[in-house]
This record gives structure tokens, C-alpha cells and sequence, in this order.
């Protein structure tokens, strides 16, 4: 007995935990979703900047000055467009040896060959790289000069197919890192990374954590630089199997890519990746295809590598999924005939027994035995009966409050555009006097006031308060009761609402839209949200319910 409670309580805890996680895969979804809804408009305010930074340069006249934009143009455009930011690293390299600034000149020359391997031109980066003689510069160029090298050695030793090659290329890229590492400065995201990618390999998972949380803290949430982080921490967690923490730094990563309209994505794919492992291959079909157009606008061949086998695993989830709805809808056509042929079988045996009953009915002896079915299926009957009479009265009861939530609204509404007219009349009047009197300056000055508007908000929310407490007046007390001790919320008018109690006063009455909500409160969509959200989580049960608990409160009057 005991072994059969303690399997019945496992199986409540993983079907509850599975609820959990497929709720907060789709939460998750659905940023991603309107995220990527508006990323016409994320791309075309980073276009923007661009073009703000390119009509700054073209009243530039000194090389100086010439080199720093155009390096603000290769920044925008690193993540953005390949080619065009390759053009301005070629621009900034023209204007260096212009300068004599060697420094930034082999700087820029570096930054060029991690461009080219980042997209997949490995001969073009080394040639870039055995061309600069490192003599004479700062410490930051001659790091990055290591960190190209080190960059296009490691991508060779990971994409070659042949064993001696790769490890030729591995011990050259080794090398390189040792010496970016020995130069860079301690918070340069190179840096980070390469720490944190030695320590994972190694499977020293908490001093990875360690190094990925220092570098959490020189980004800034939200932004480029961030995304990469998040990626890395998702893999941090990843190799825990920690799946809650996982898919939330993950989509953190996703997020961030999109909004700062990077083009250049490793965390979209990712996601794809996940998402078809967890048997969404719709939702994972969409993301790859949005990934793989942000690849093809940026021009990296190496994305579009990475994202040919995803590509096509999904091609072959799909032909497998569609092979299994096929065969499922011909078992069930055939399972639909068989209950066919059950069917007109029972209903030819029911035609003879009704007939074999037809002339048993002539026979007294039959009599008691059709009373007593009769009986049983009156029994029966009533029951039913009994059954829809309760839901019949619980109907009943259901339109009636909502009949008088009508007409009192109704009524009130009436009474309020007779107002409004009467108001509207007046005003037409006090126009019209002020005009005949030619007093222009008091008309313009008060069609400028927003002061009948607020006067008049003011009044539409003060009959919407009286109403709604007429009709429900322990709602306040009951909505508090809902709520932890310090969220709970007290008018300080008699008779008033405040804006978070009218919100919910709103949802009792049926009005769950955020943006109808928005409408008739005067406020943003995204500051109800904020508000439902923060009543939401200070409730005392479980989030998620709270809505519906506030749509059964009170008993109307």
C-alpha cells in the first residue's frame, strides 16, 4: 500500500513539473515571438544609428577624426553586415598608415582576419595576418594581433576532417592563446571566453560559473556583448542539467541578439535545436528560418554551415511526422469503419429484438417485466432531470448577475451621455459667446488645457467606482484577501478604487484584454501588464490562478 501512495506521488510531482516546464517553454516562446515580430523595427533603429554615424563622417576632414568614426561604423556594423563592416576596418587600416599609427593600423588589420575566419575566409585571414610585422605597438594590438592568429587556428582544428591536421592547427591556436592571454587585458571579452571554454572542457564546471559571473558583471544587461555571456552561461548550465536555468539565460541570449539586431546569431539556432529536441519542430522550423535569413543578410558562411544539419534533421522530423499522421489517420479510418459495421450490426439486432419485444407485449406474462424497466428508466430520467435543473438554476443565476450588471451600467450610461450632451451644449454656447465677443485669446488658451479632460476622466472613474461598489461591495475587501499582507491594497477614498483595483474590477467584469484595459484606464498596454503582474505576484496561492479567482469573487447586489 504504502509503495503504490509513494508511486502515485511521484507521478503528481513529475506530471506537475512537466506542466510547469511546458508553461514556461511557451512564456518563453512568446517573448521570443513578439520579439522577433518587431525586429523590422529593432533593425531599423540600428540602421538608423548608422546613418546618423556615416552623415557624422562625411563633414569630417581630418584622418584622425576619419579613423575613430569609421571604427564607429565597423563596431555597428560587426554584427550587422560583414561586408560593410569589413569596408570600414579597410577604411580605418587607409587612414592608420595615413596617421603612421602603426598600432592601428596592425589593430585593424587583426580585427580584419577575425572577421574573415568568423565568416568562414581562412586563407584570407592568415594572409591578412603573415602580412603584419608586430613592431613598436601597444600591448592592446599586439593582444588582438594573438588573439586573430589564435581565432582562425582554432576555427581550422574544429571544422577539418583530417586528424593530423587538426592537431597542427590546435597546437598553433594553443600557442596563440597562450600569448593573448599573457597580454590582454584581465576584463577583454576574449579573454573571458577562452578562460571559461578551458575550464568547461576540463569539466571544472564551478570555476567556469566563477569566471562566467565575472564577466556577467563587466556587461550591460540587454546589450550585444551580453548575449554572448548569457549563451555561455546557458552552456554553464547546460552541463549541470539544470533545464529551468538553462532555457531561461538561453532565451536571455535570443533576446538580446534580436533586439540589438544582430544578424550574426548563435543562440537562435541553439534554441531551434532545443526546441526540436523537445518535439516542437513547428516552433523550431520558424526560429531556424528567421536565424538563417539574419545569417544570409550578414554573410557568414560558417552560420549557414551550422545551421545545414539543423536544417535538415527538422526536414527529417517532418517527413517522419507527417509519415506518422498519415499512418494514424488510416488506422483511424479504418477503426471508424469497424465501428461502422458495429453499428448497423447493433441496429439490425435491435430492430429484432424490438420486434420479438413488439409480439411479447401480447403476452400478459410480459407485462411485469416492461413495468419494472419502465421504472428503472424513469429512475433514470429523473436523475437527469434533477441534474439539468441544478445547471439550469446555476445558468439562471449566472444571467440574472449579468443582466443586472447591465442594466445598472446601462442606466448609468444612459444617464451619463445626457450629460455629456447637456455639457457639450454648454460649451458649444460659452464657444459661441466668446467668439461674438471676439475673446480668441481665452478660447485658444483653453483649448490648449487638458484640464476638461482630466475633470472629466475624473468623473467617468468616479461613477465607474460607485457603480461597481454598488454592485459588488465587499470586492475590495474580498480582492485584499487574495493578497499577501504587504501587496494588499486600501483606497483612501470612500466609495473610490484605486488603478490597481480597477483593473481587477475590470477583469470581474469580464474585460480580460490588456489592451481594452489600457483604453479605458488611459494608460499604456505595457503599464497594465506591469500592474496585473505585480498583483499577481504578491498573491497568497498560486499566480497563475489568481485572475480566476478574482472572477468568482463577490455575489452581486
Amino acid at each position: 500500500m504504502r509503495k503504490e501512495l509513494l508511486l502515485c506521488l511521484l507521478l503528481a510531482i513529475t506530471n506537475t513539473m512537466l506542466a510547469d516546464e511546458k508553461l514556461n517553454l511557451e512564456a518563453y516562446c512568446q517573448q521570443i515571438d513578439h520579439a522577433i515580430a518587431h525586429s523590422a523595427d529593432y533593425v531599423a533603429a540600428h540602421e538608423k544609428k548608422i546613418s546618423e554615424t556615416k552623415r557624422a563622417l562625411a563633414f569630417e576632414t581630418t584622418p584622425k577624426n576619419k579613423y575613430q568614426i569609421n571604427f564607429q561604423l565597423y563596431e555597428l556594423y560587426r554584427a550587422f553586415v560583414s561586408d560593410s563592416a569589413m569596408y570600414h576596418l579597410t577604411e580605418c587600416i587607409k587612414l592608420a598608415d595615413q596617421l603612421g599609427d602603426a598600432s592601428g593600423a596592425i589593430k585593424c588589420r587583426a580585427l580584419m582576419a577575425i572577421r574573415c575566419s568568423n565568416i568562414g575566409m581562412y586563407d584570407e585571414a592568415l594572409n591578412t595576418l603573415d602580412s603584419i610585422h608586430p613592431v613598436g605597438i601597444d600591448t592592446l594590438s599586439l593582444g588582438i594581433y594573438y588573439e586573430a592568429y589564435n581565432n582562425v587556428y582554432s576555427e581550422l582544428a574544429y571544422y577539418t576532417r583530417l586528424e593530423h591536421m587538426r592537431q597542427t592547427y590546435q597546437a598553433k591556436a594553443d600557442h596563440y592563446k597562450q600569448l593573448m592571454m599573457d597580454i590582454l587585458p584581465p576584463t577583454y571579452e576574449t579573454r573571458f571566453l577562452r578562460l571559461e571554454q578551458a575550464a568547461q572542457g576540463e569539466g571544472r564546471l564551478d570555476d567556469a560559473m566563477k569566471i562566467n559571473d565575472a564577466w556577467l558583471k563587466t556587461v550591460e544587461p540587454g546589450s550585444h556583448p551580453y548575449a554572448l555571456v548569457a549563451l555561455y552561461r546557458y552552456i554553464e548550465y547546460k552541463l549541470r542539467g539544470d533545464k529551468p536555468q538553462m532555457m531561461h539565460w538561453l532565451v536571455e541570449s535570443v533576446l538580446a541578439d534580436i533586439r540589438n539586431a544582430a544578424m550574426d546569431q548563435g543562440s537562435m539556432w541553439e534554441l531551434a535545436n532545443e526546441l526540436m529536441l523537445n518535439g516542437d519542430i513547428d516552433k523550431a522550423s520558424s526560429y531556424i528560418s528567421f536565424t538563417s535569413d539574419c545569417a544570409n543578410r550578414y554573410g557568414s558562411r560558417q552560420r549557414n554551415w551550422q545551421i545545414a544539419p539543423l536544417l535538415t534533421t527538422i526536414a527529417k522530423n517532418y517527413k517522419t511526422k507527417s509519415e506518422h499522421t498519415t499512418n494514424q489517420l488510416r488506422m483511424l479510418l479504418v477503426a471508424i469503419s469497424l465501428l461502422l459495421l458495429l453499428l448497423l450490426g447493433v441496429l439490425f439486432f435491435l430492430r429484432r429484438r424490438n420486434l420479438q419485444l413488439d409480439a411479447a407485449r401480447m403476452a400478459l406474462k410480459g407485462k411485469n417485466d416492461e413495468l419494472a424497466t419502465a421504472n428503472s428508466q424513469l429512475a433514470t430520467q429523473t436523475e437527469e432531470l434533477s441534474t439539468l435543473n441544478s445547471q439550469l438554476s446555476s445558468l439562471n443565476s449566472q444571467l440574472s448577475e449579468s443582466n443586472r450588471v447591465k442594466e445598472e451600467y446601462i442606466g448609468r450610461f444612459m444617464s451619463l451621455c445626457s450629460q455629456y450632451i447637456d455639457k457639450l451644449d454648454d460649451y458649444r454656447k460659452m464657444v459661441n459667446k466668446k467668439m461674438k465677443n471676439k475673446e480668441l485669446e481665452d478660447l485658444f488658451r483653453m483649448s490648449k488645457s487638458t484640464e476638461l479632460k482630466e475633470k472629466e476622466l475624473e468623473e467617468l472613474y468616479q461613477n465607474f467606482d460607485s457603480v461597481f461598489l454598488h454592485l459588488f461591495p465587499n470586492f475590495v475587501n474580498d480582492f485584499n484577501a487574495l493578497l499577501q499582507d504587504d501587496m494588499q491594497v486600501h483606497p483612501k477614498e470612500e466609495n473610490r478604487l484605486t488603478t490597481e483595483i480597477r483593473i481587477f474590477a475590470l477583469i470581474r467584469l469580464g474585460i480580460e484584454d490588456s489592451s481594452k484595459i489600457a483604453e479605458f484606464l488611459h494608460y499604456s498596454v505595457n503599464t497594465i501588464y506591469n500592474y496585473r503582474a505585480r498583483i499577481k505576484n504578491g498573491a497568497l496561492d498560486n499566480r497563475e490562478s489568481f485572475e480566476r479567482r478574482i472572477k468568482q469573487l463577490g455575489n452581486i447586489q
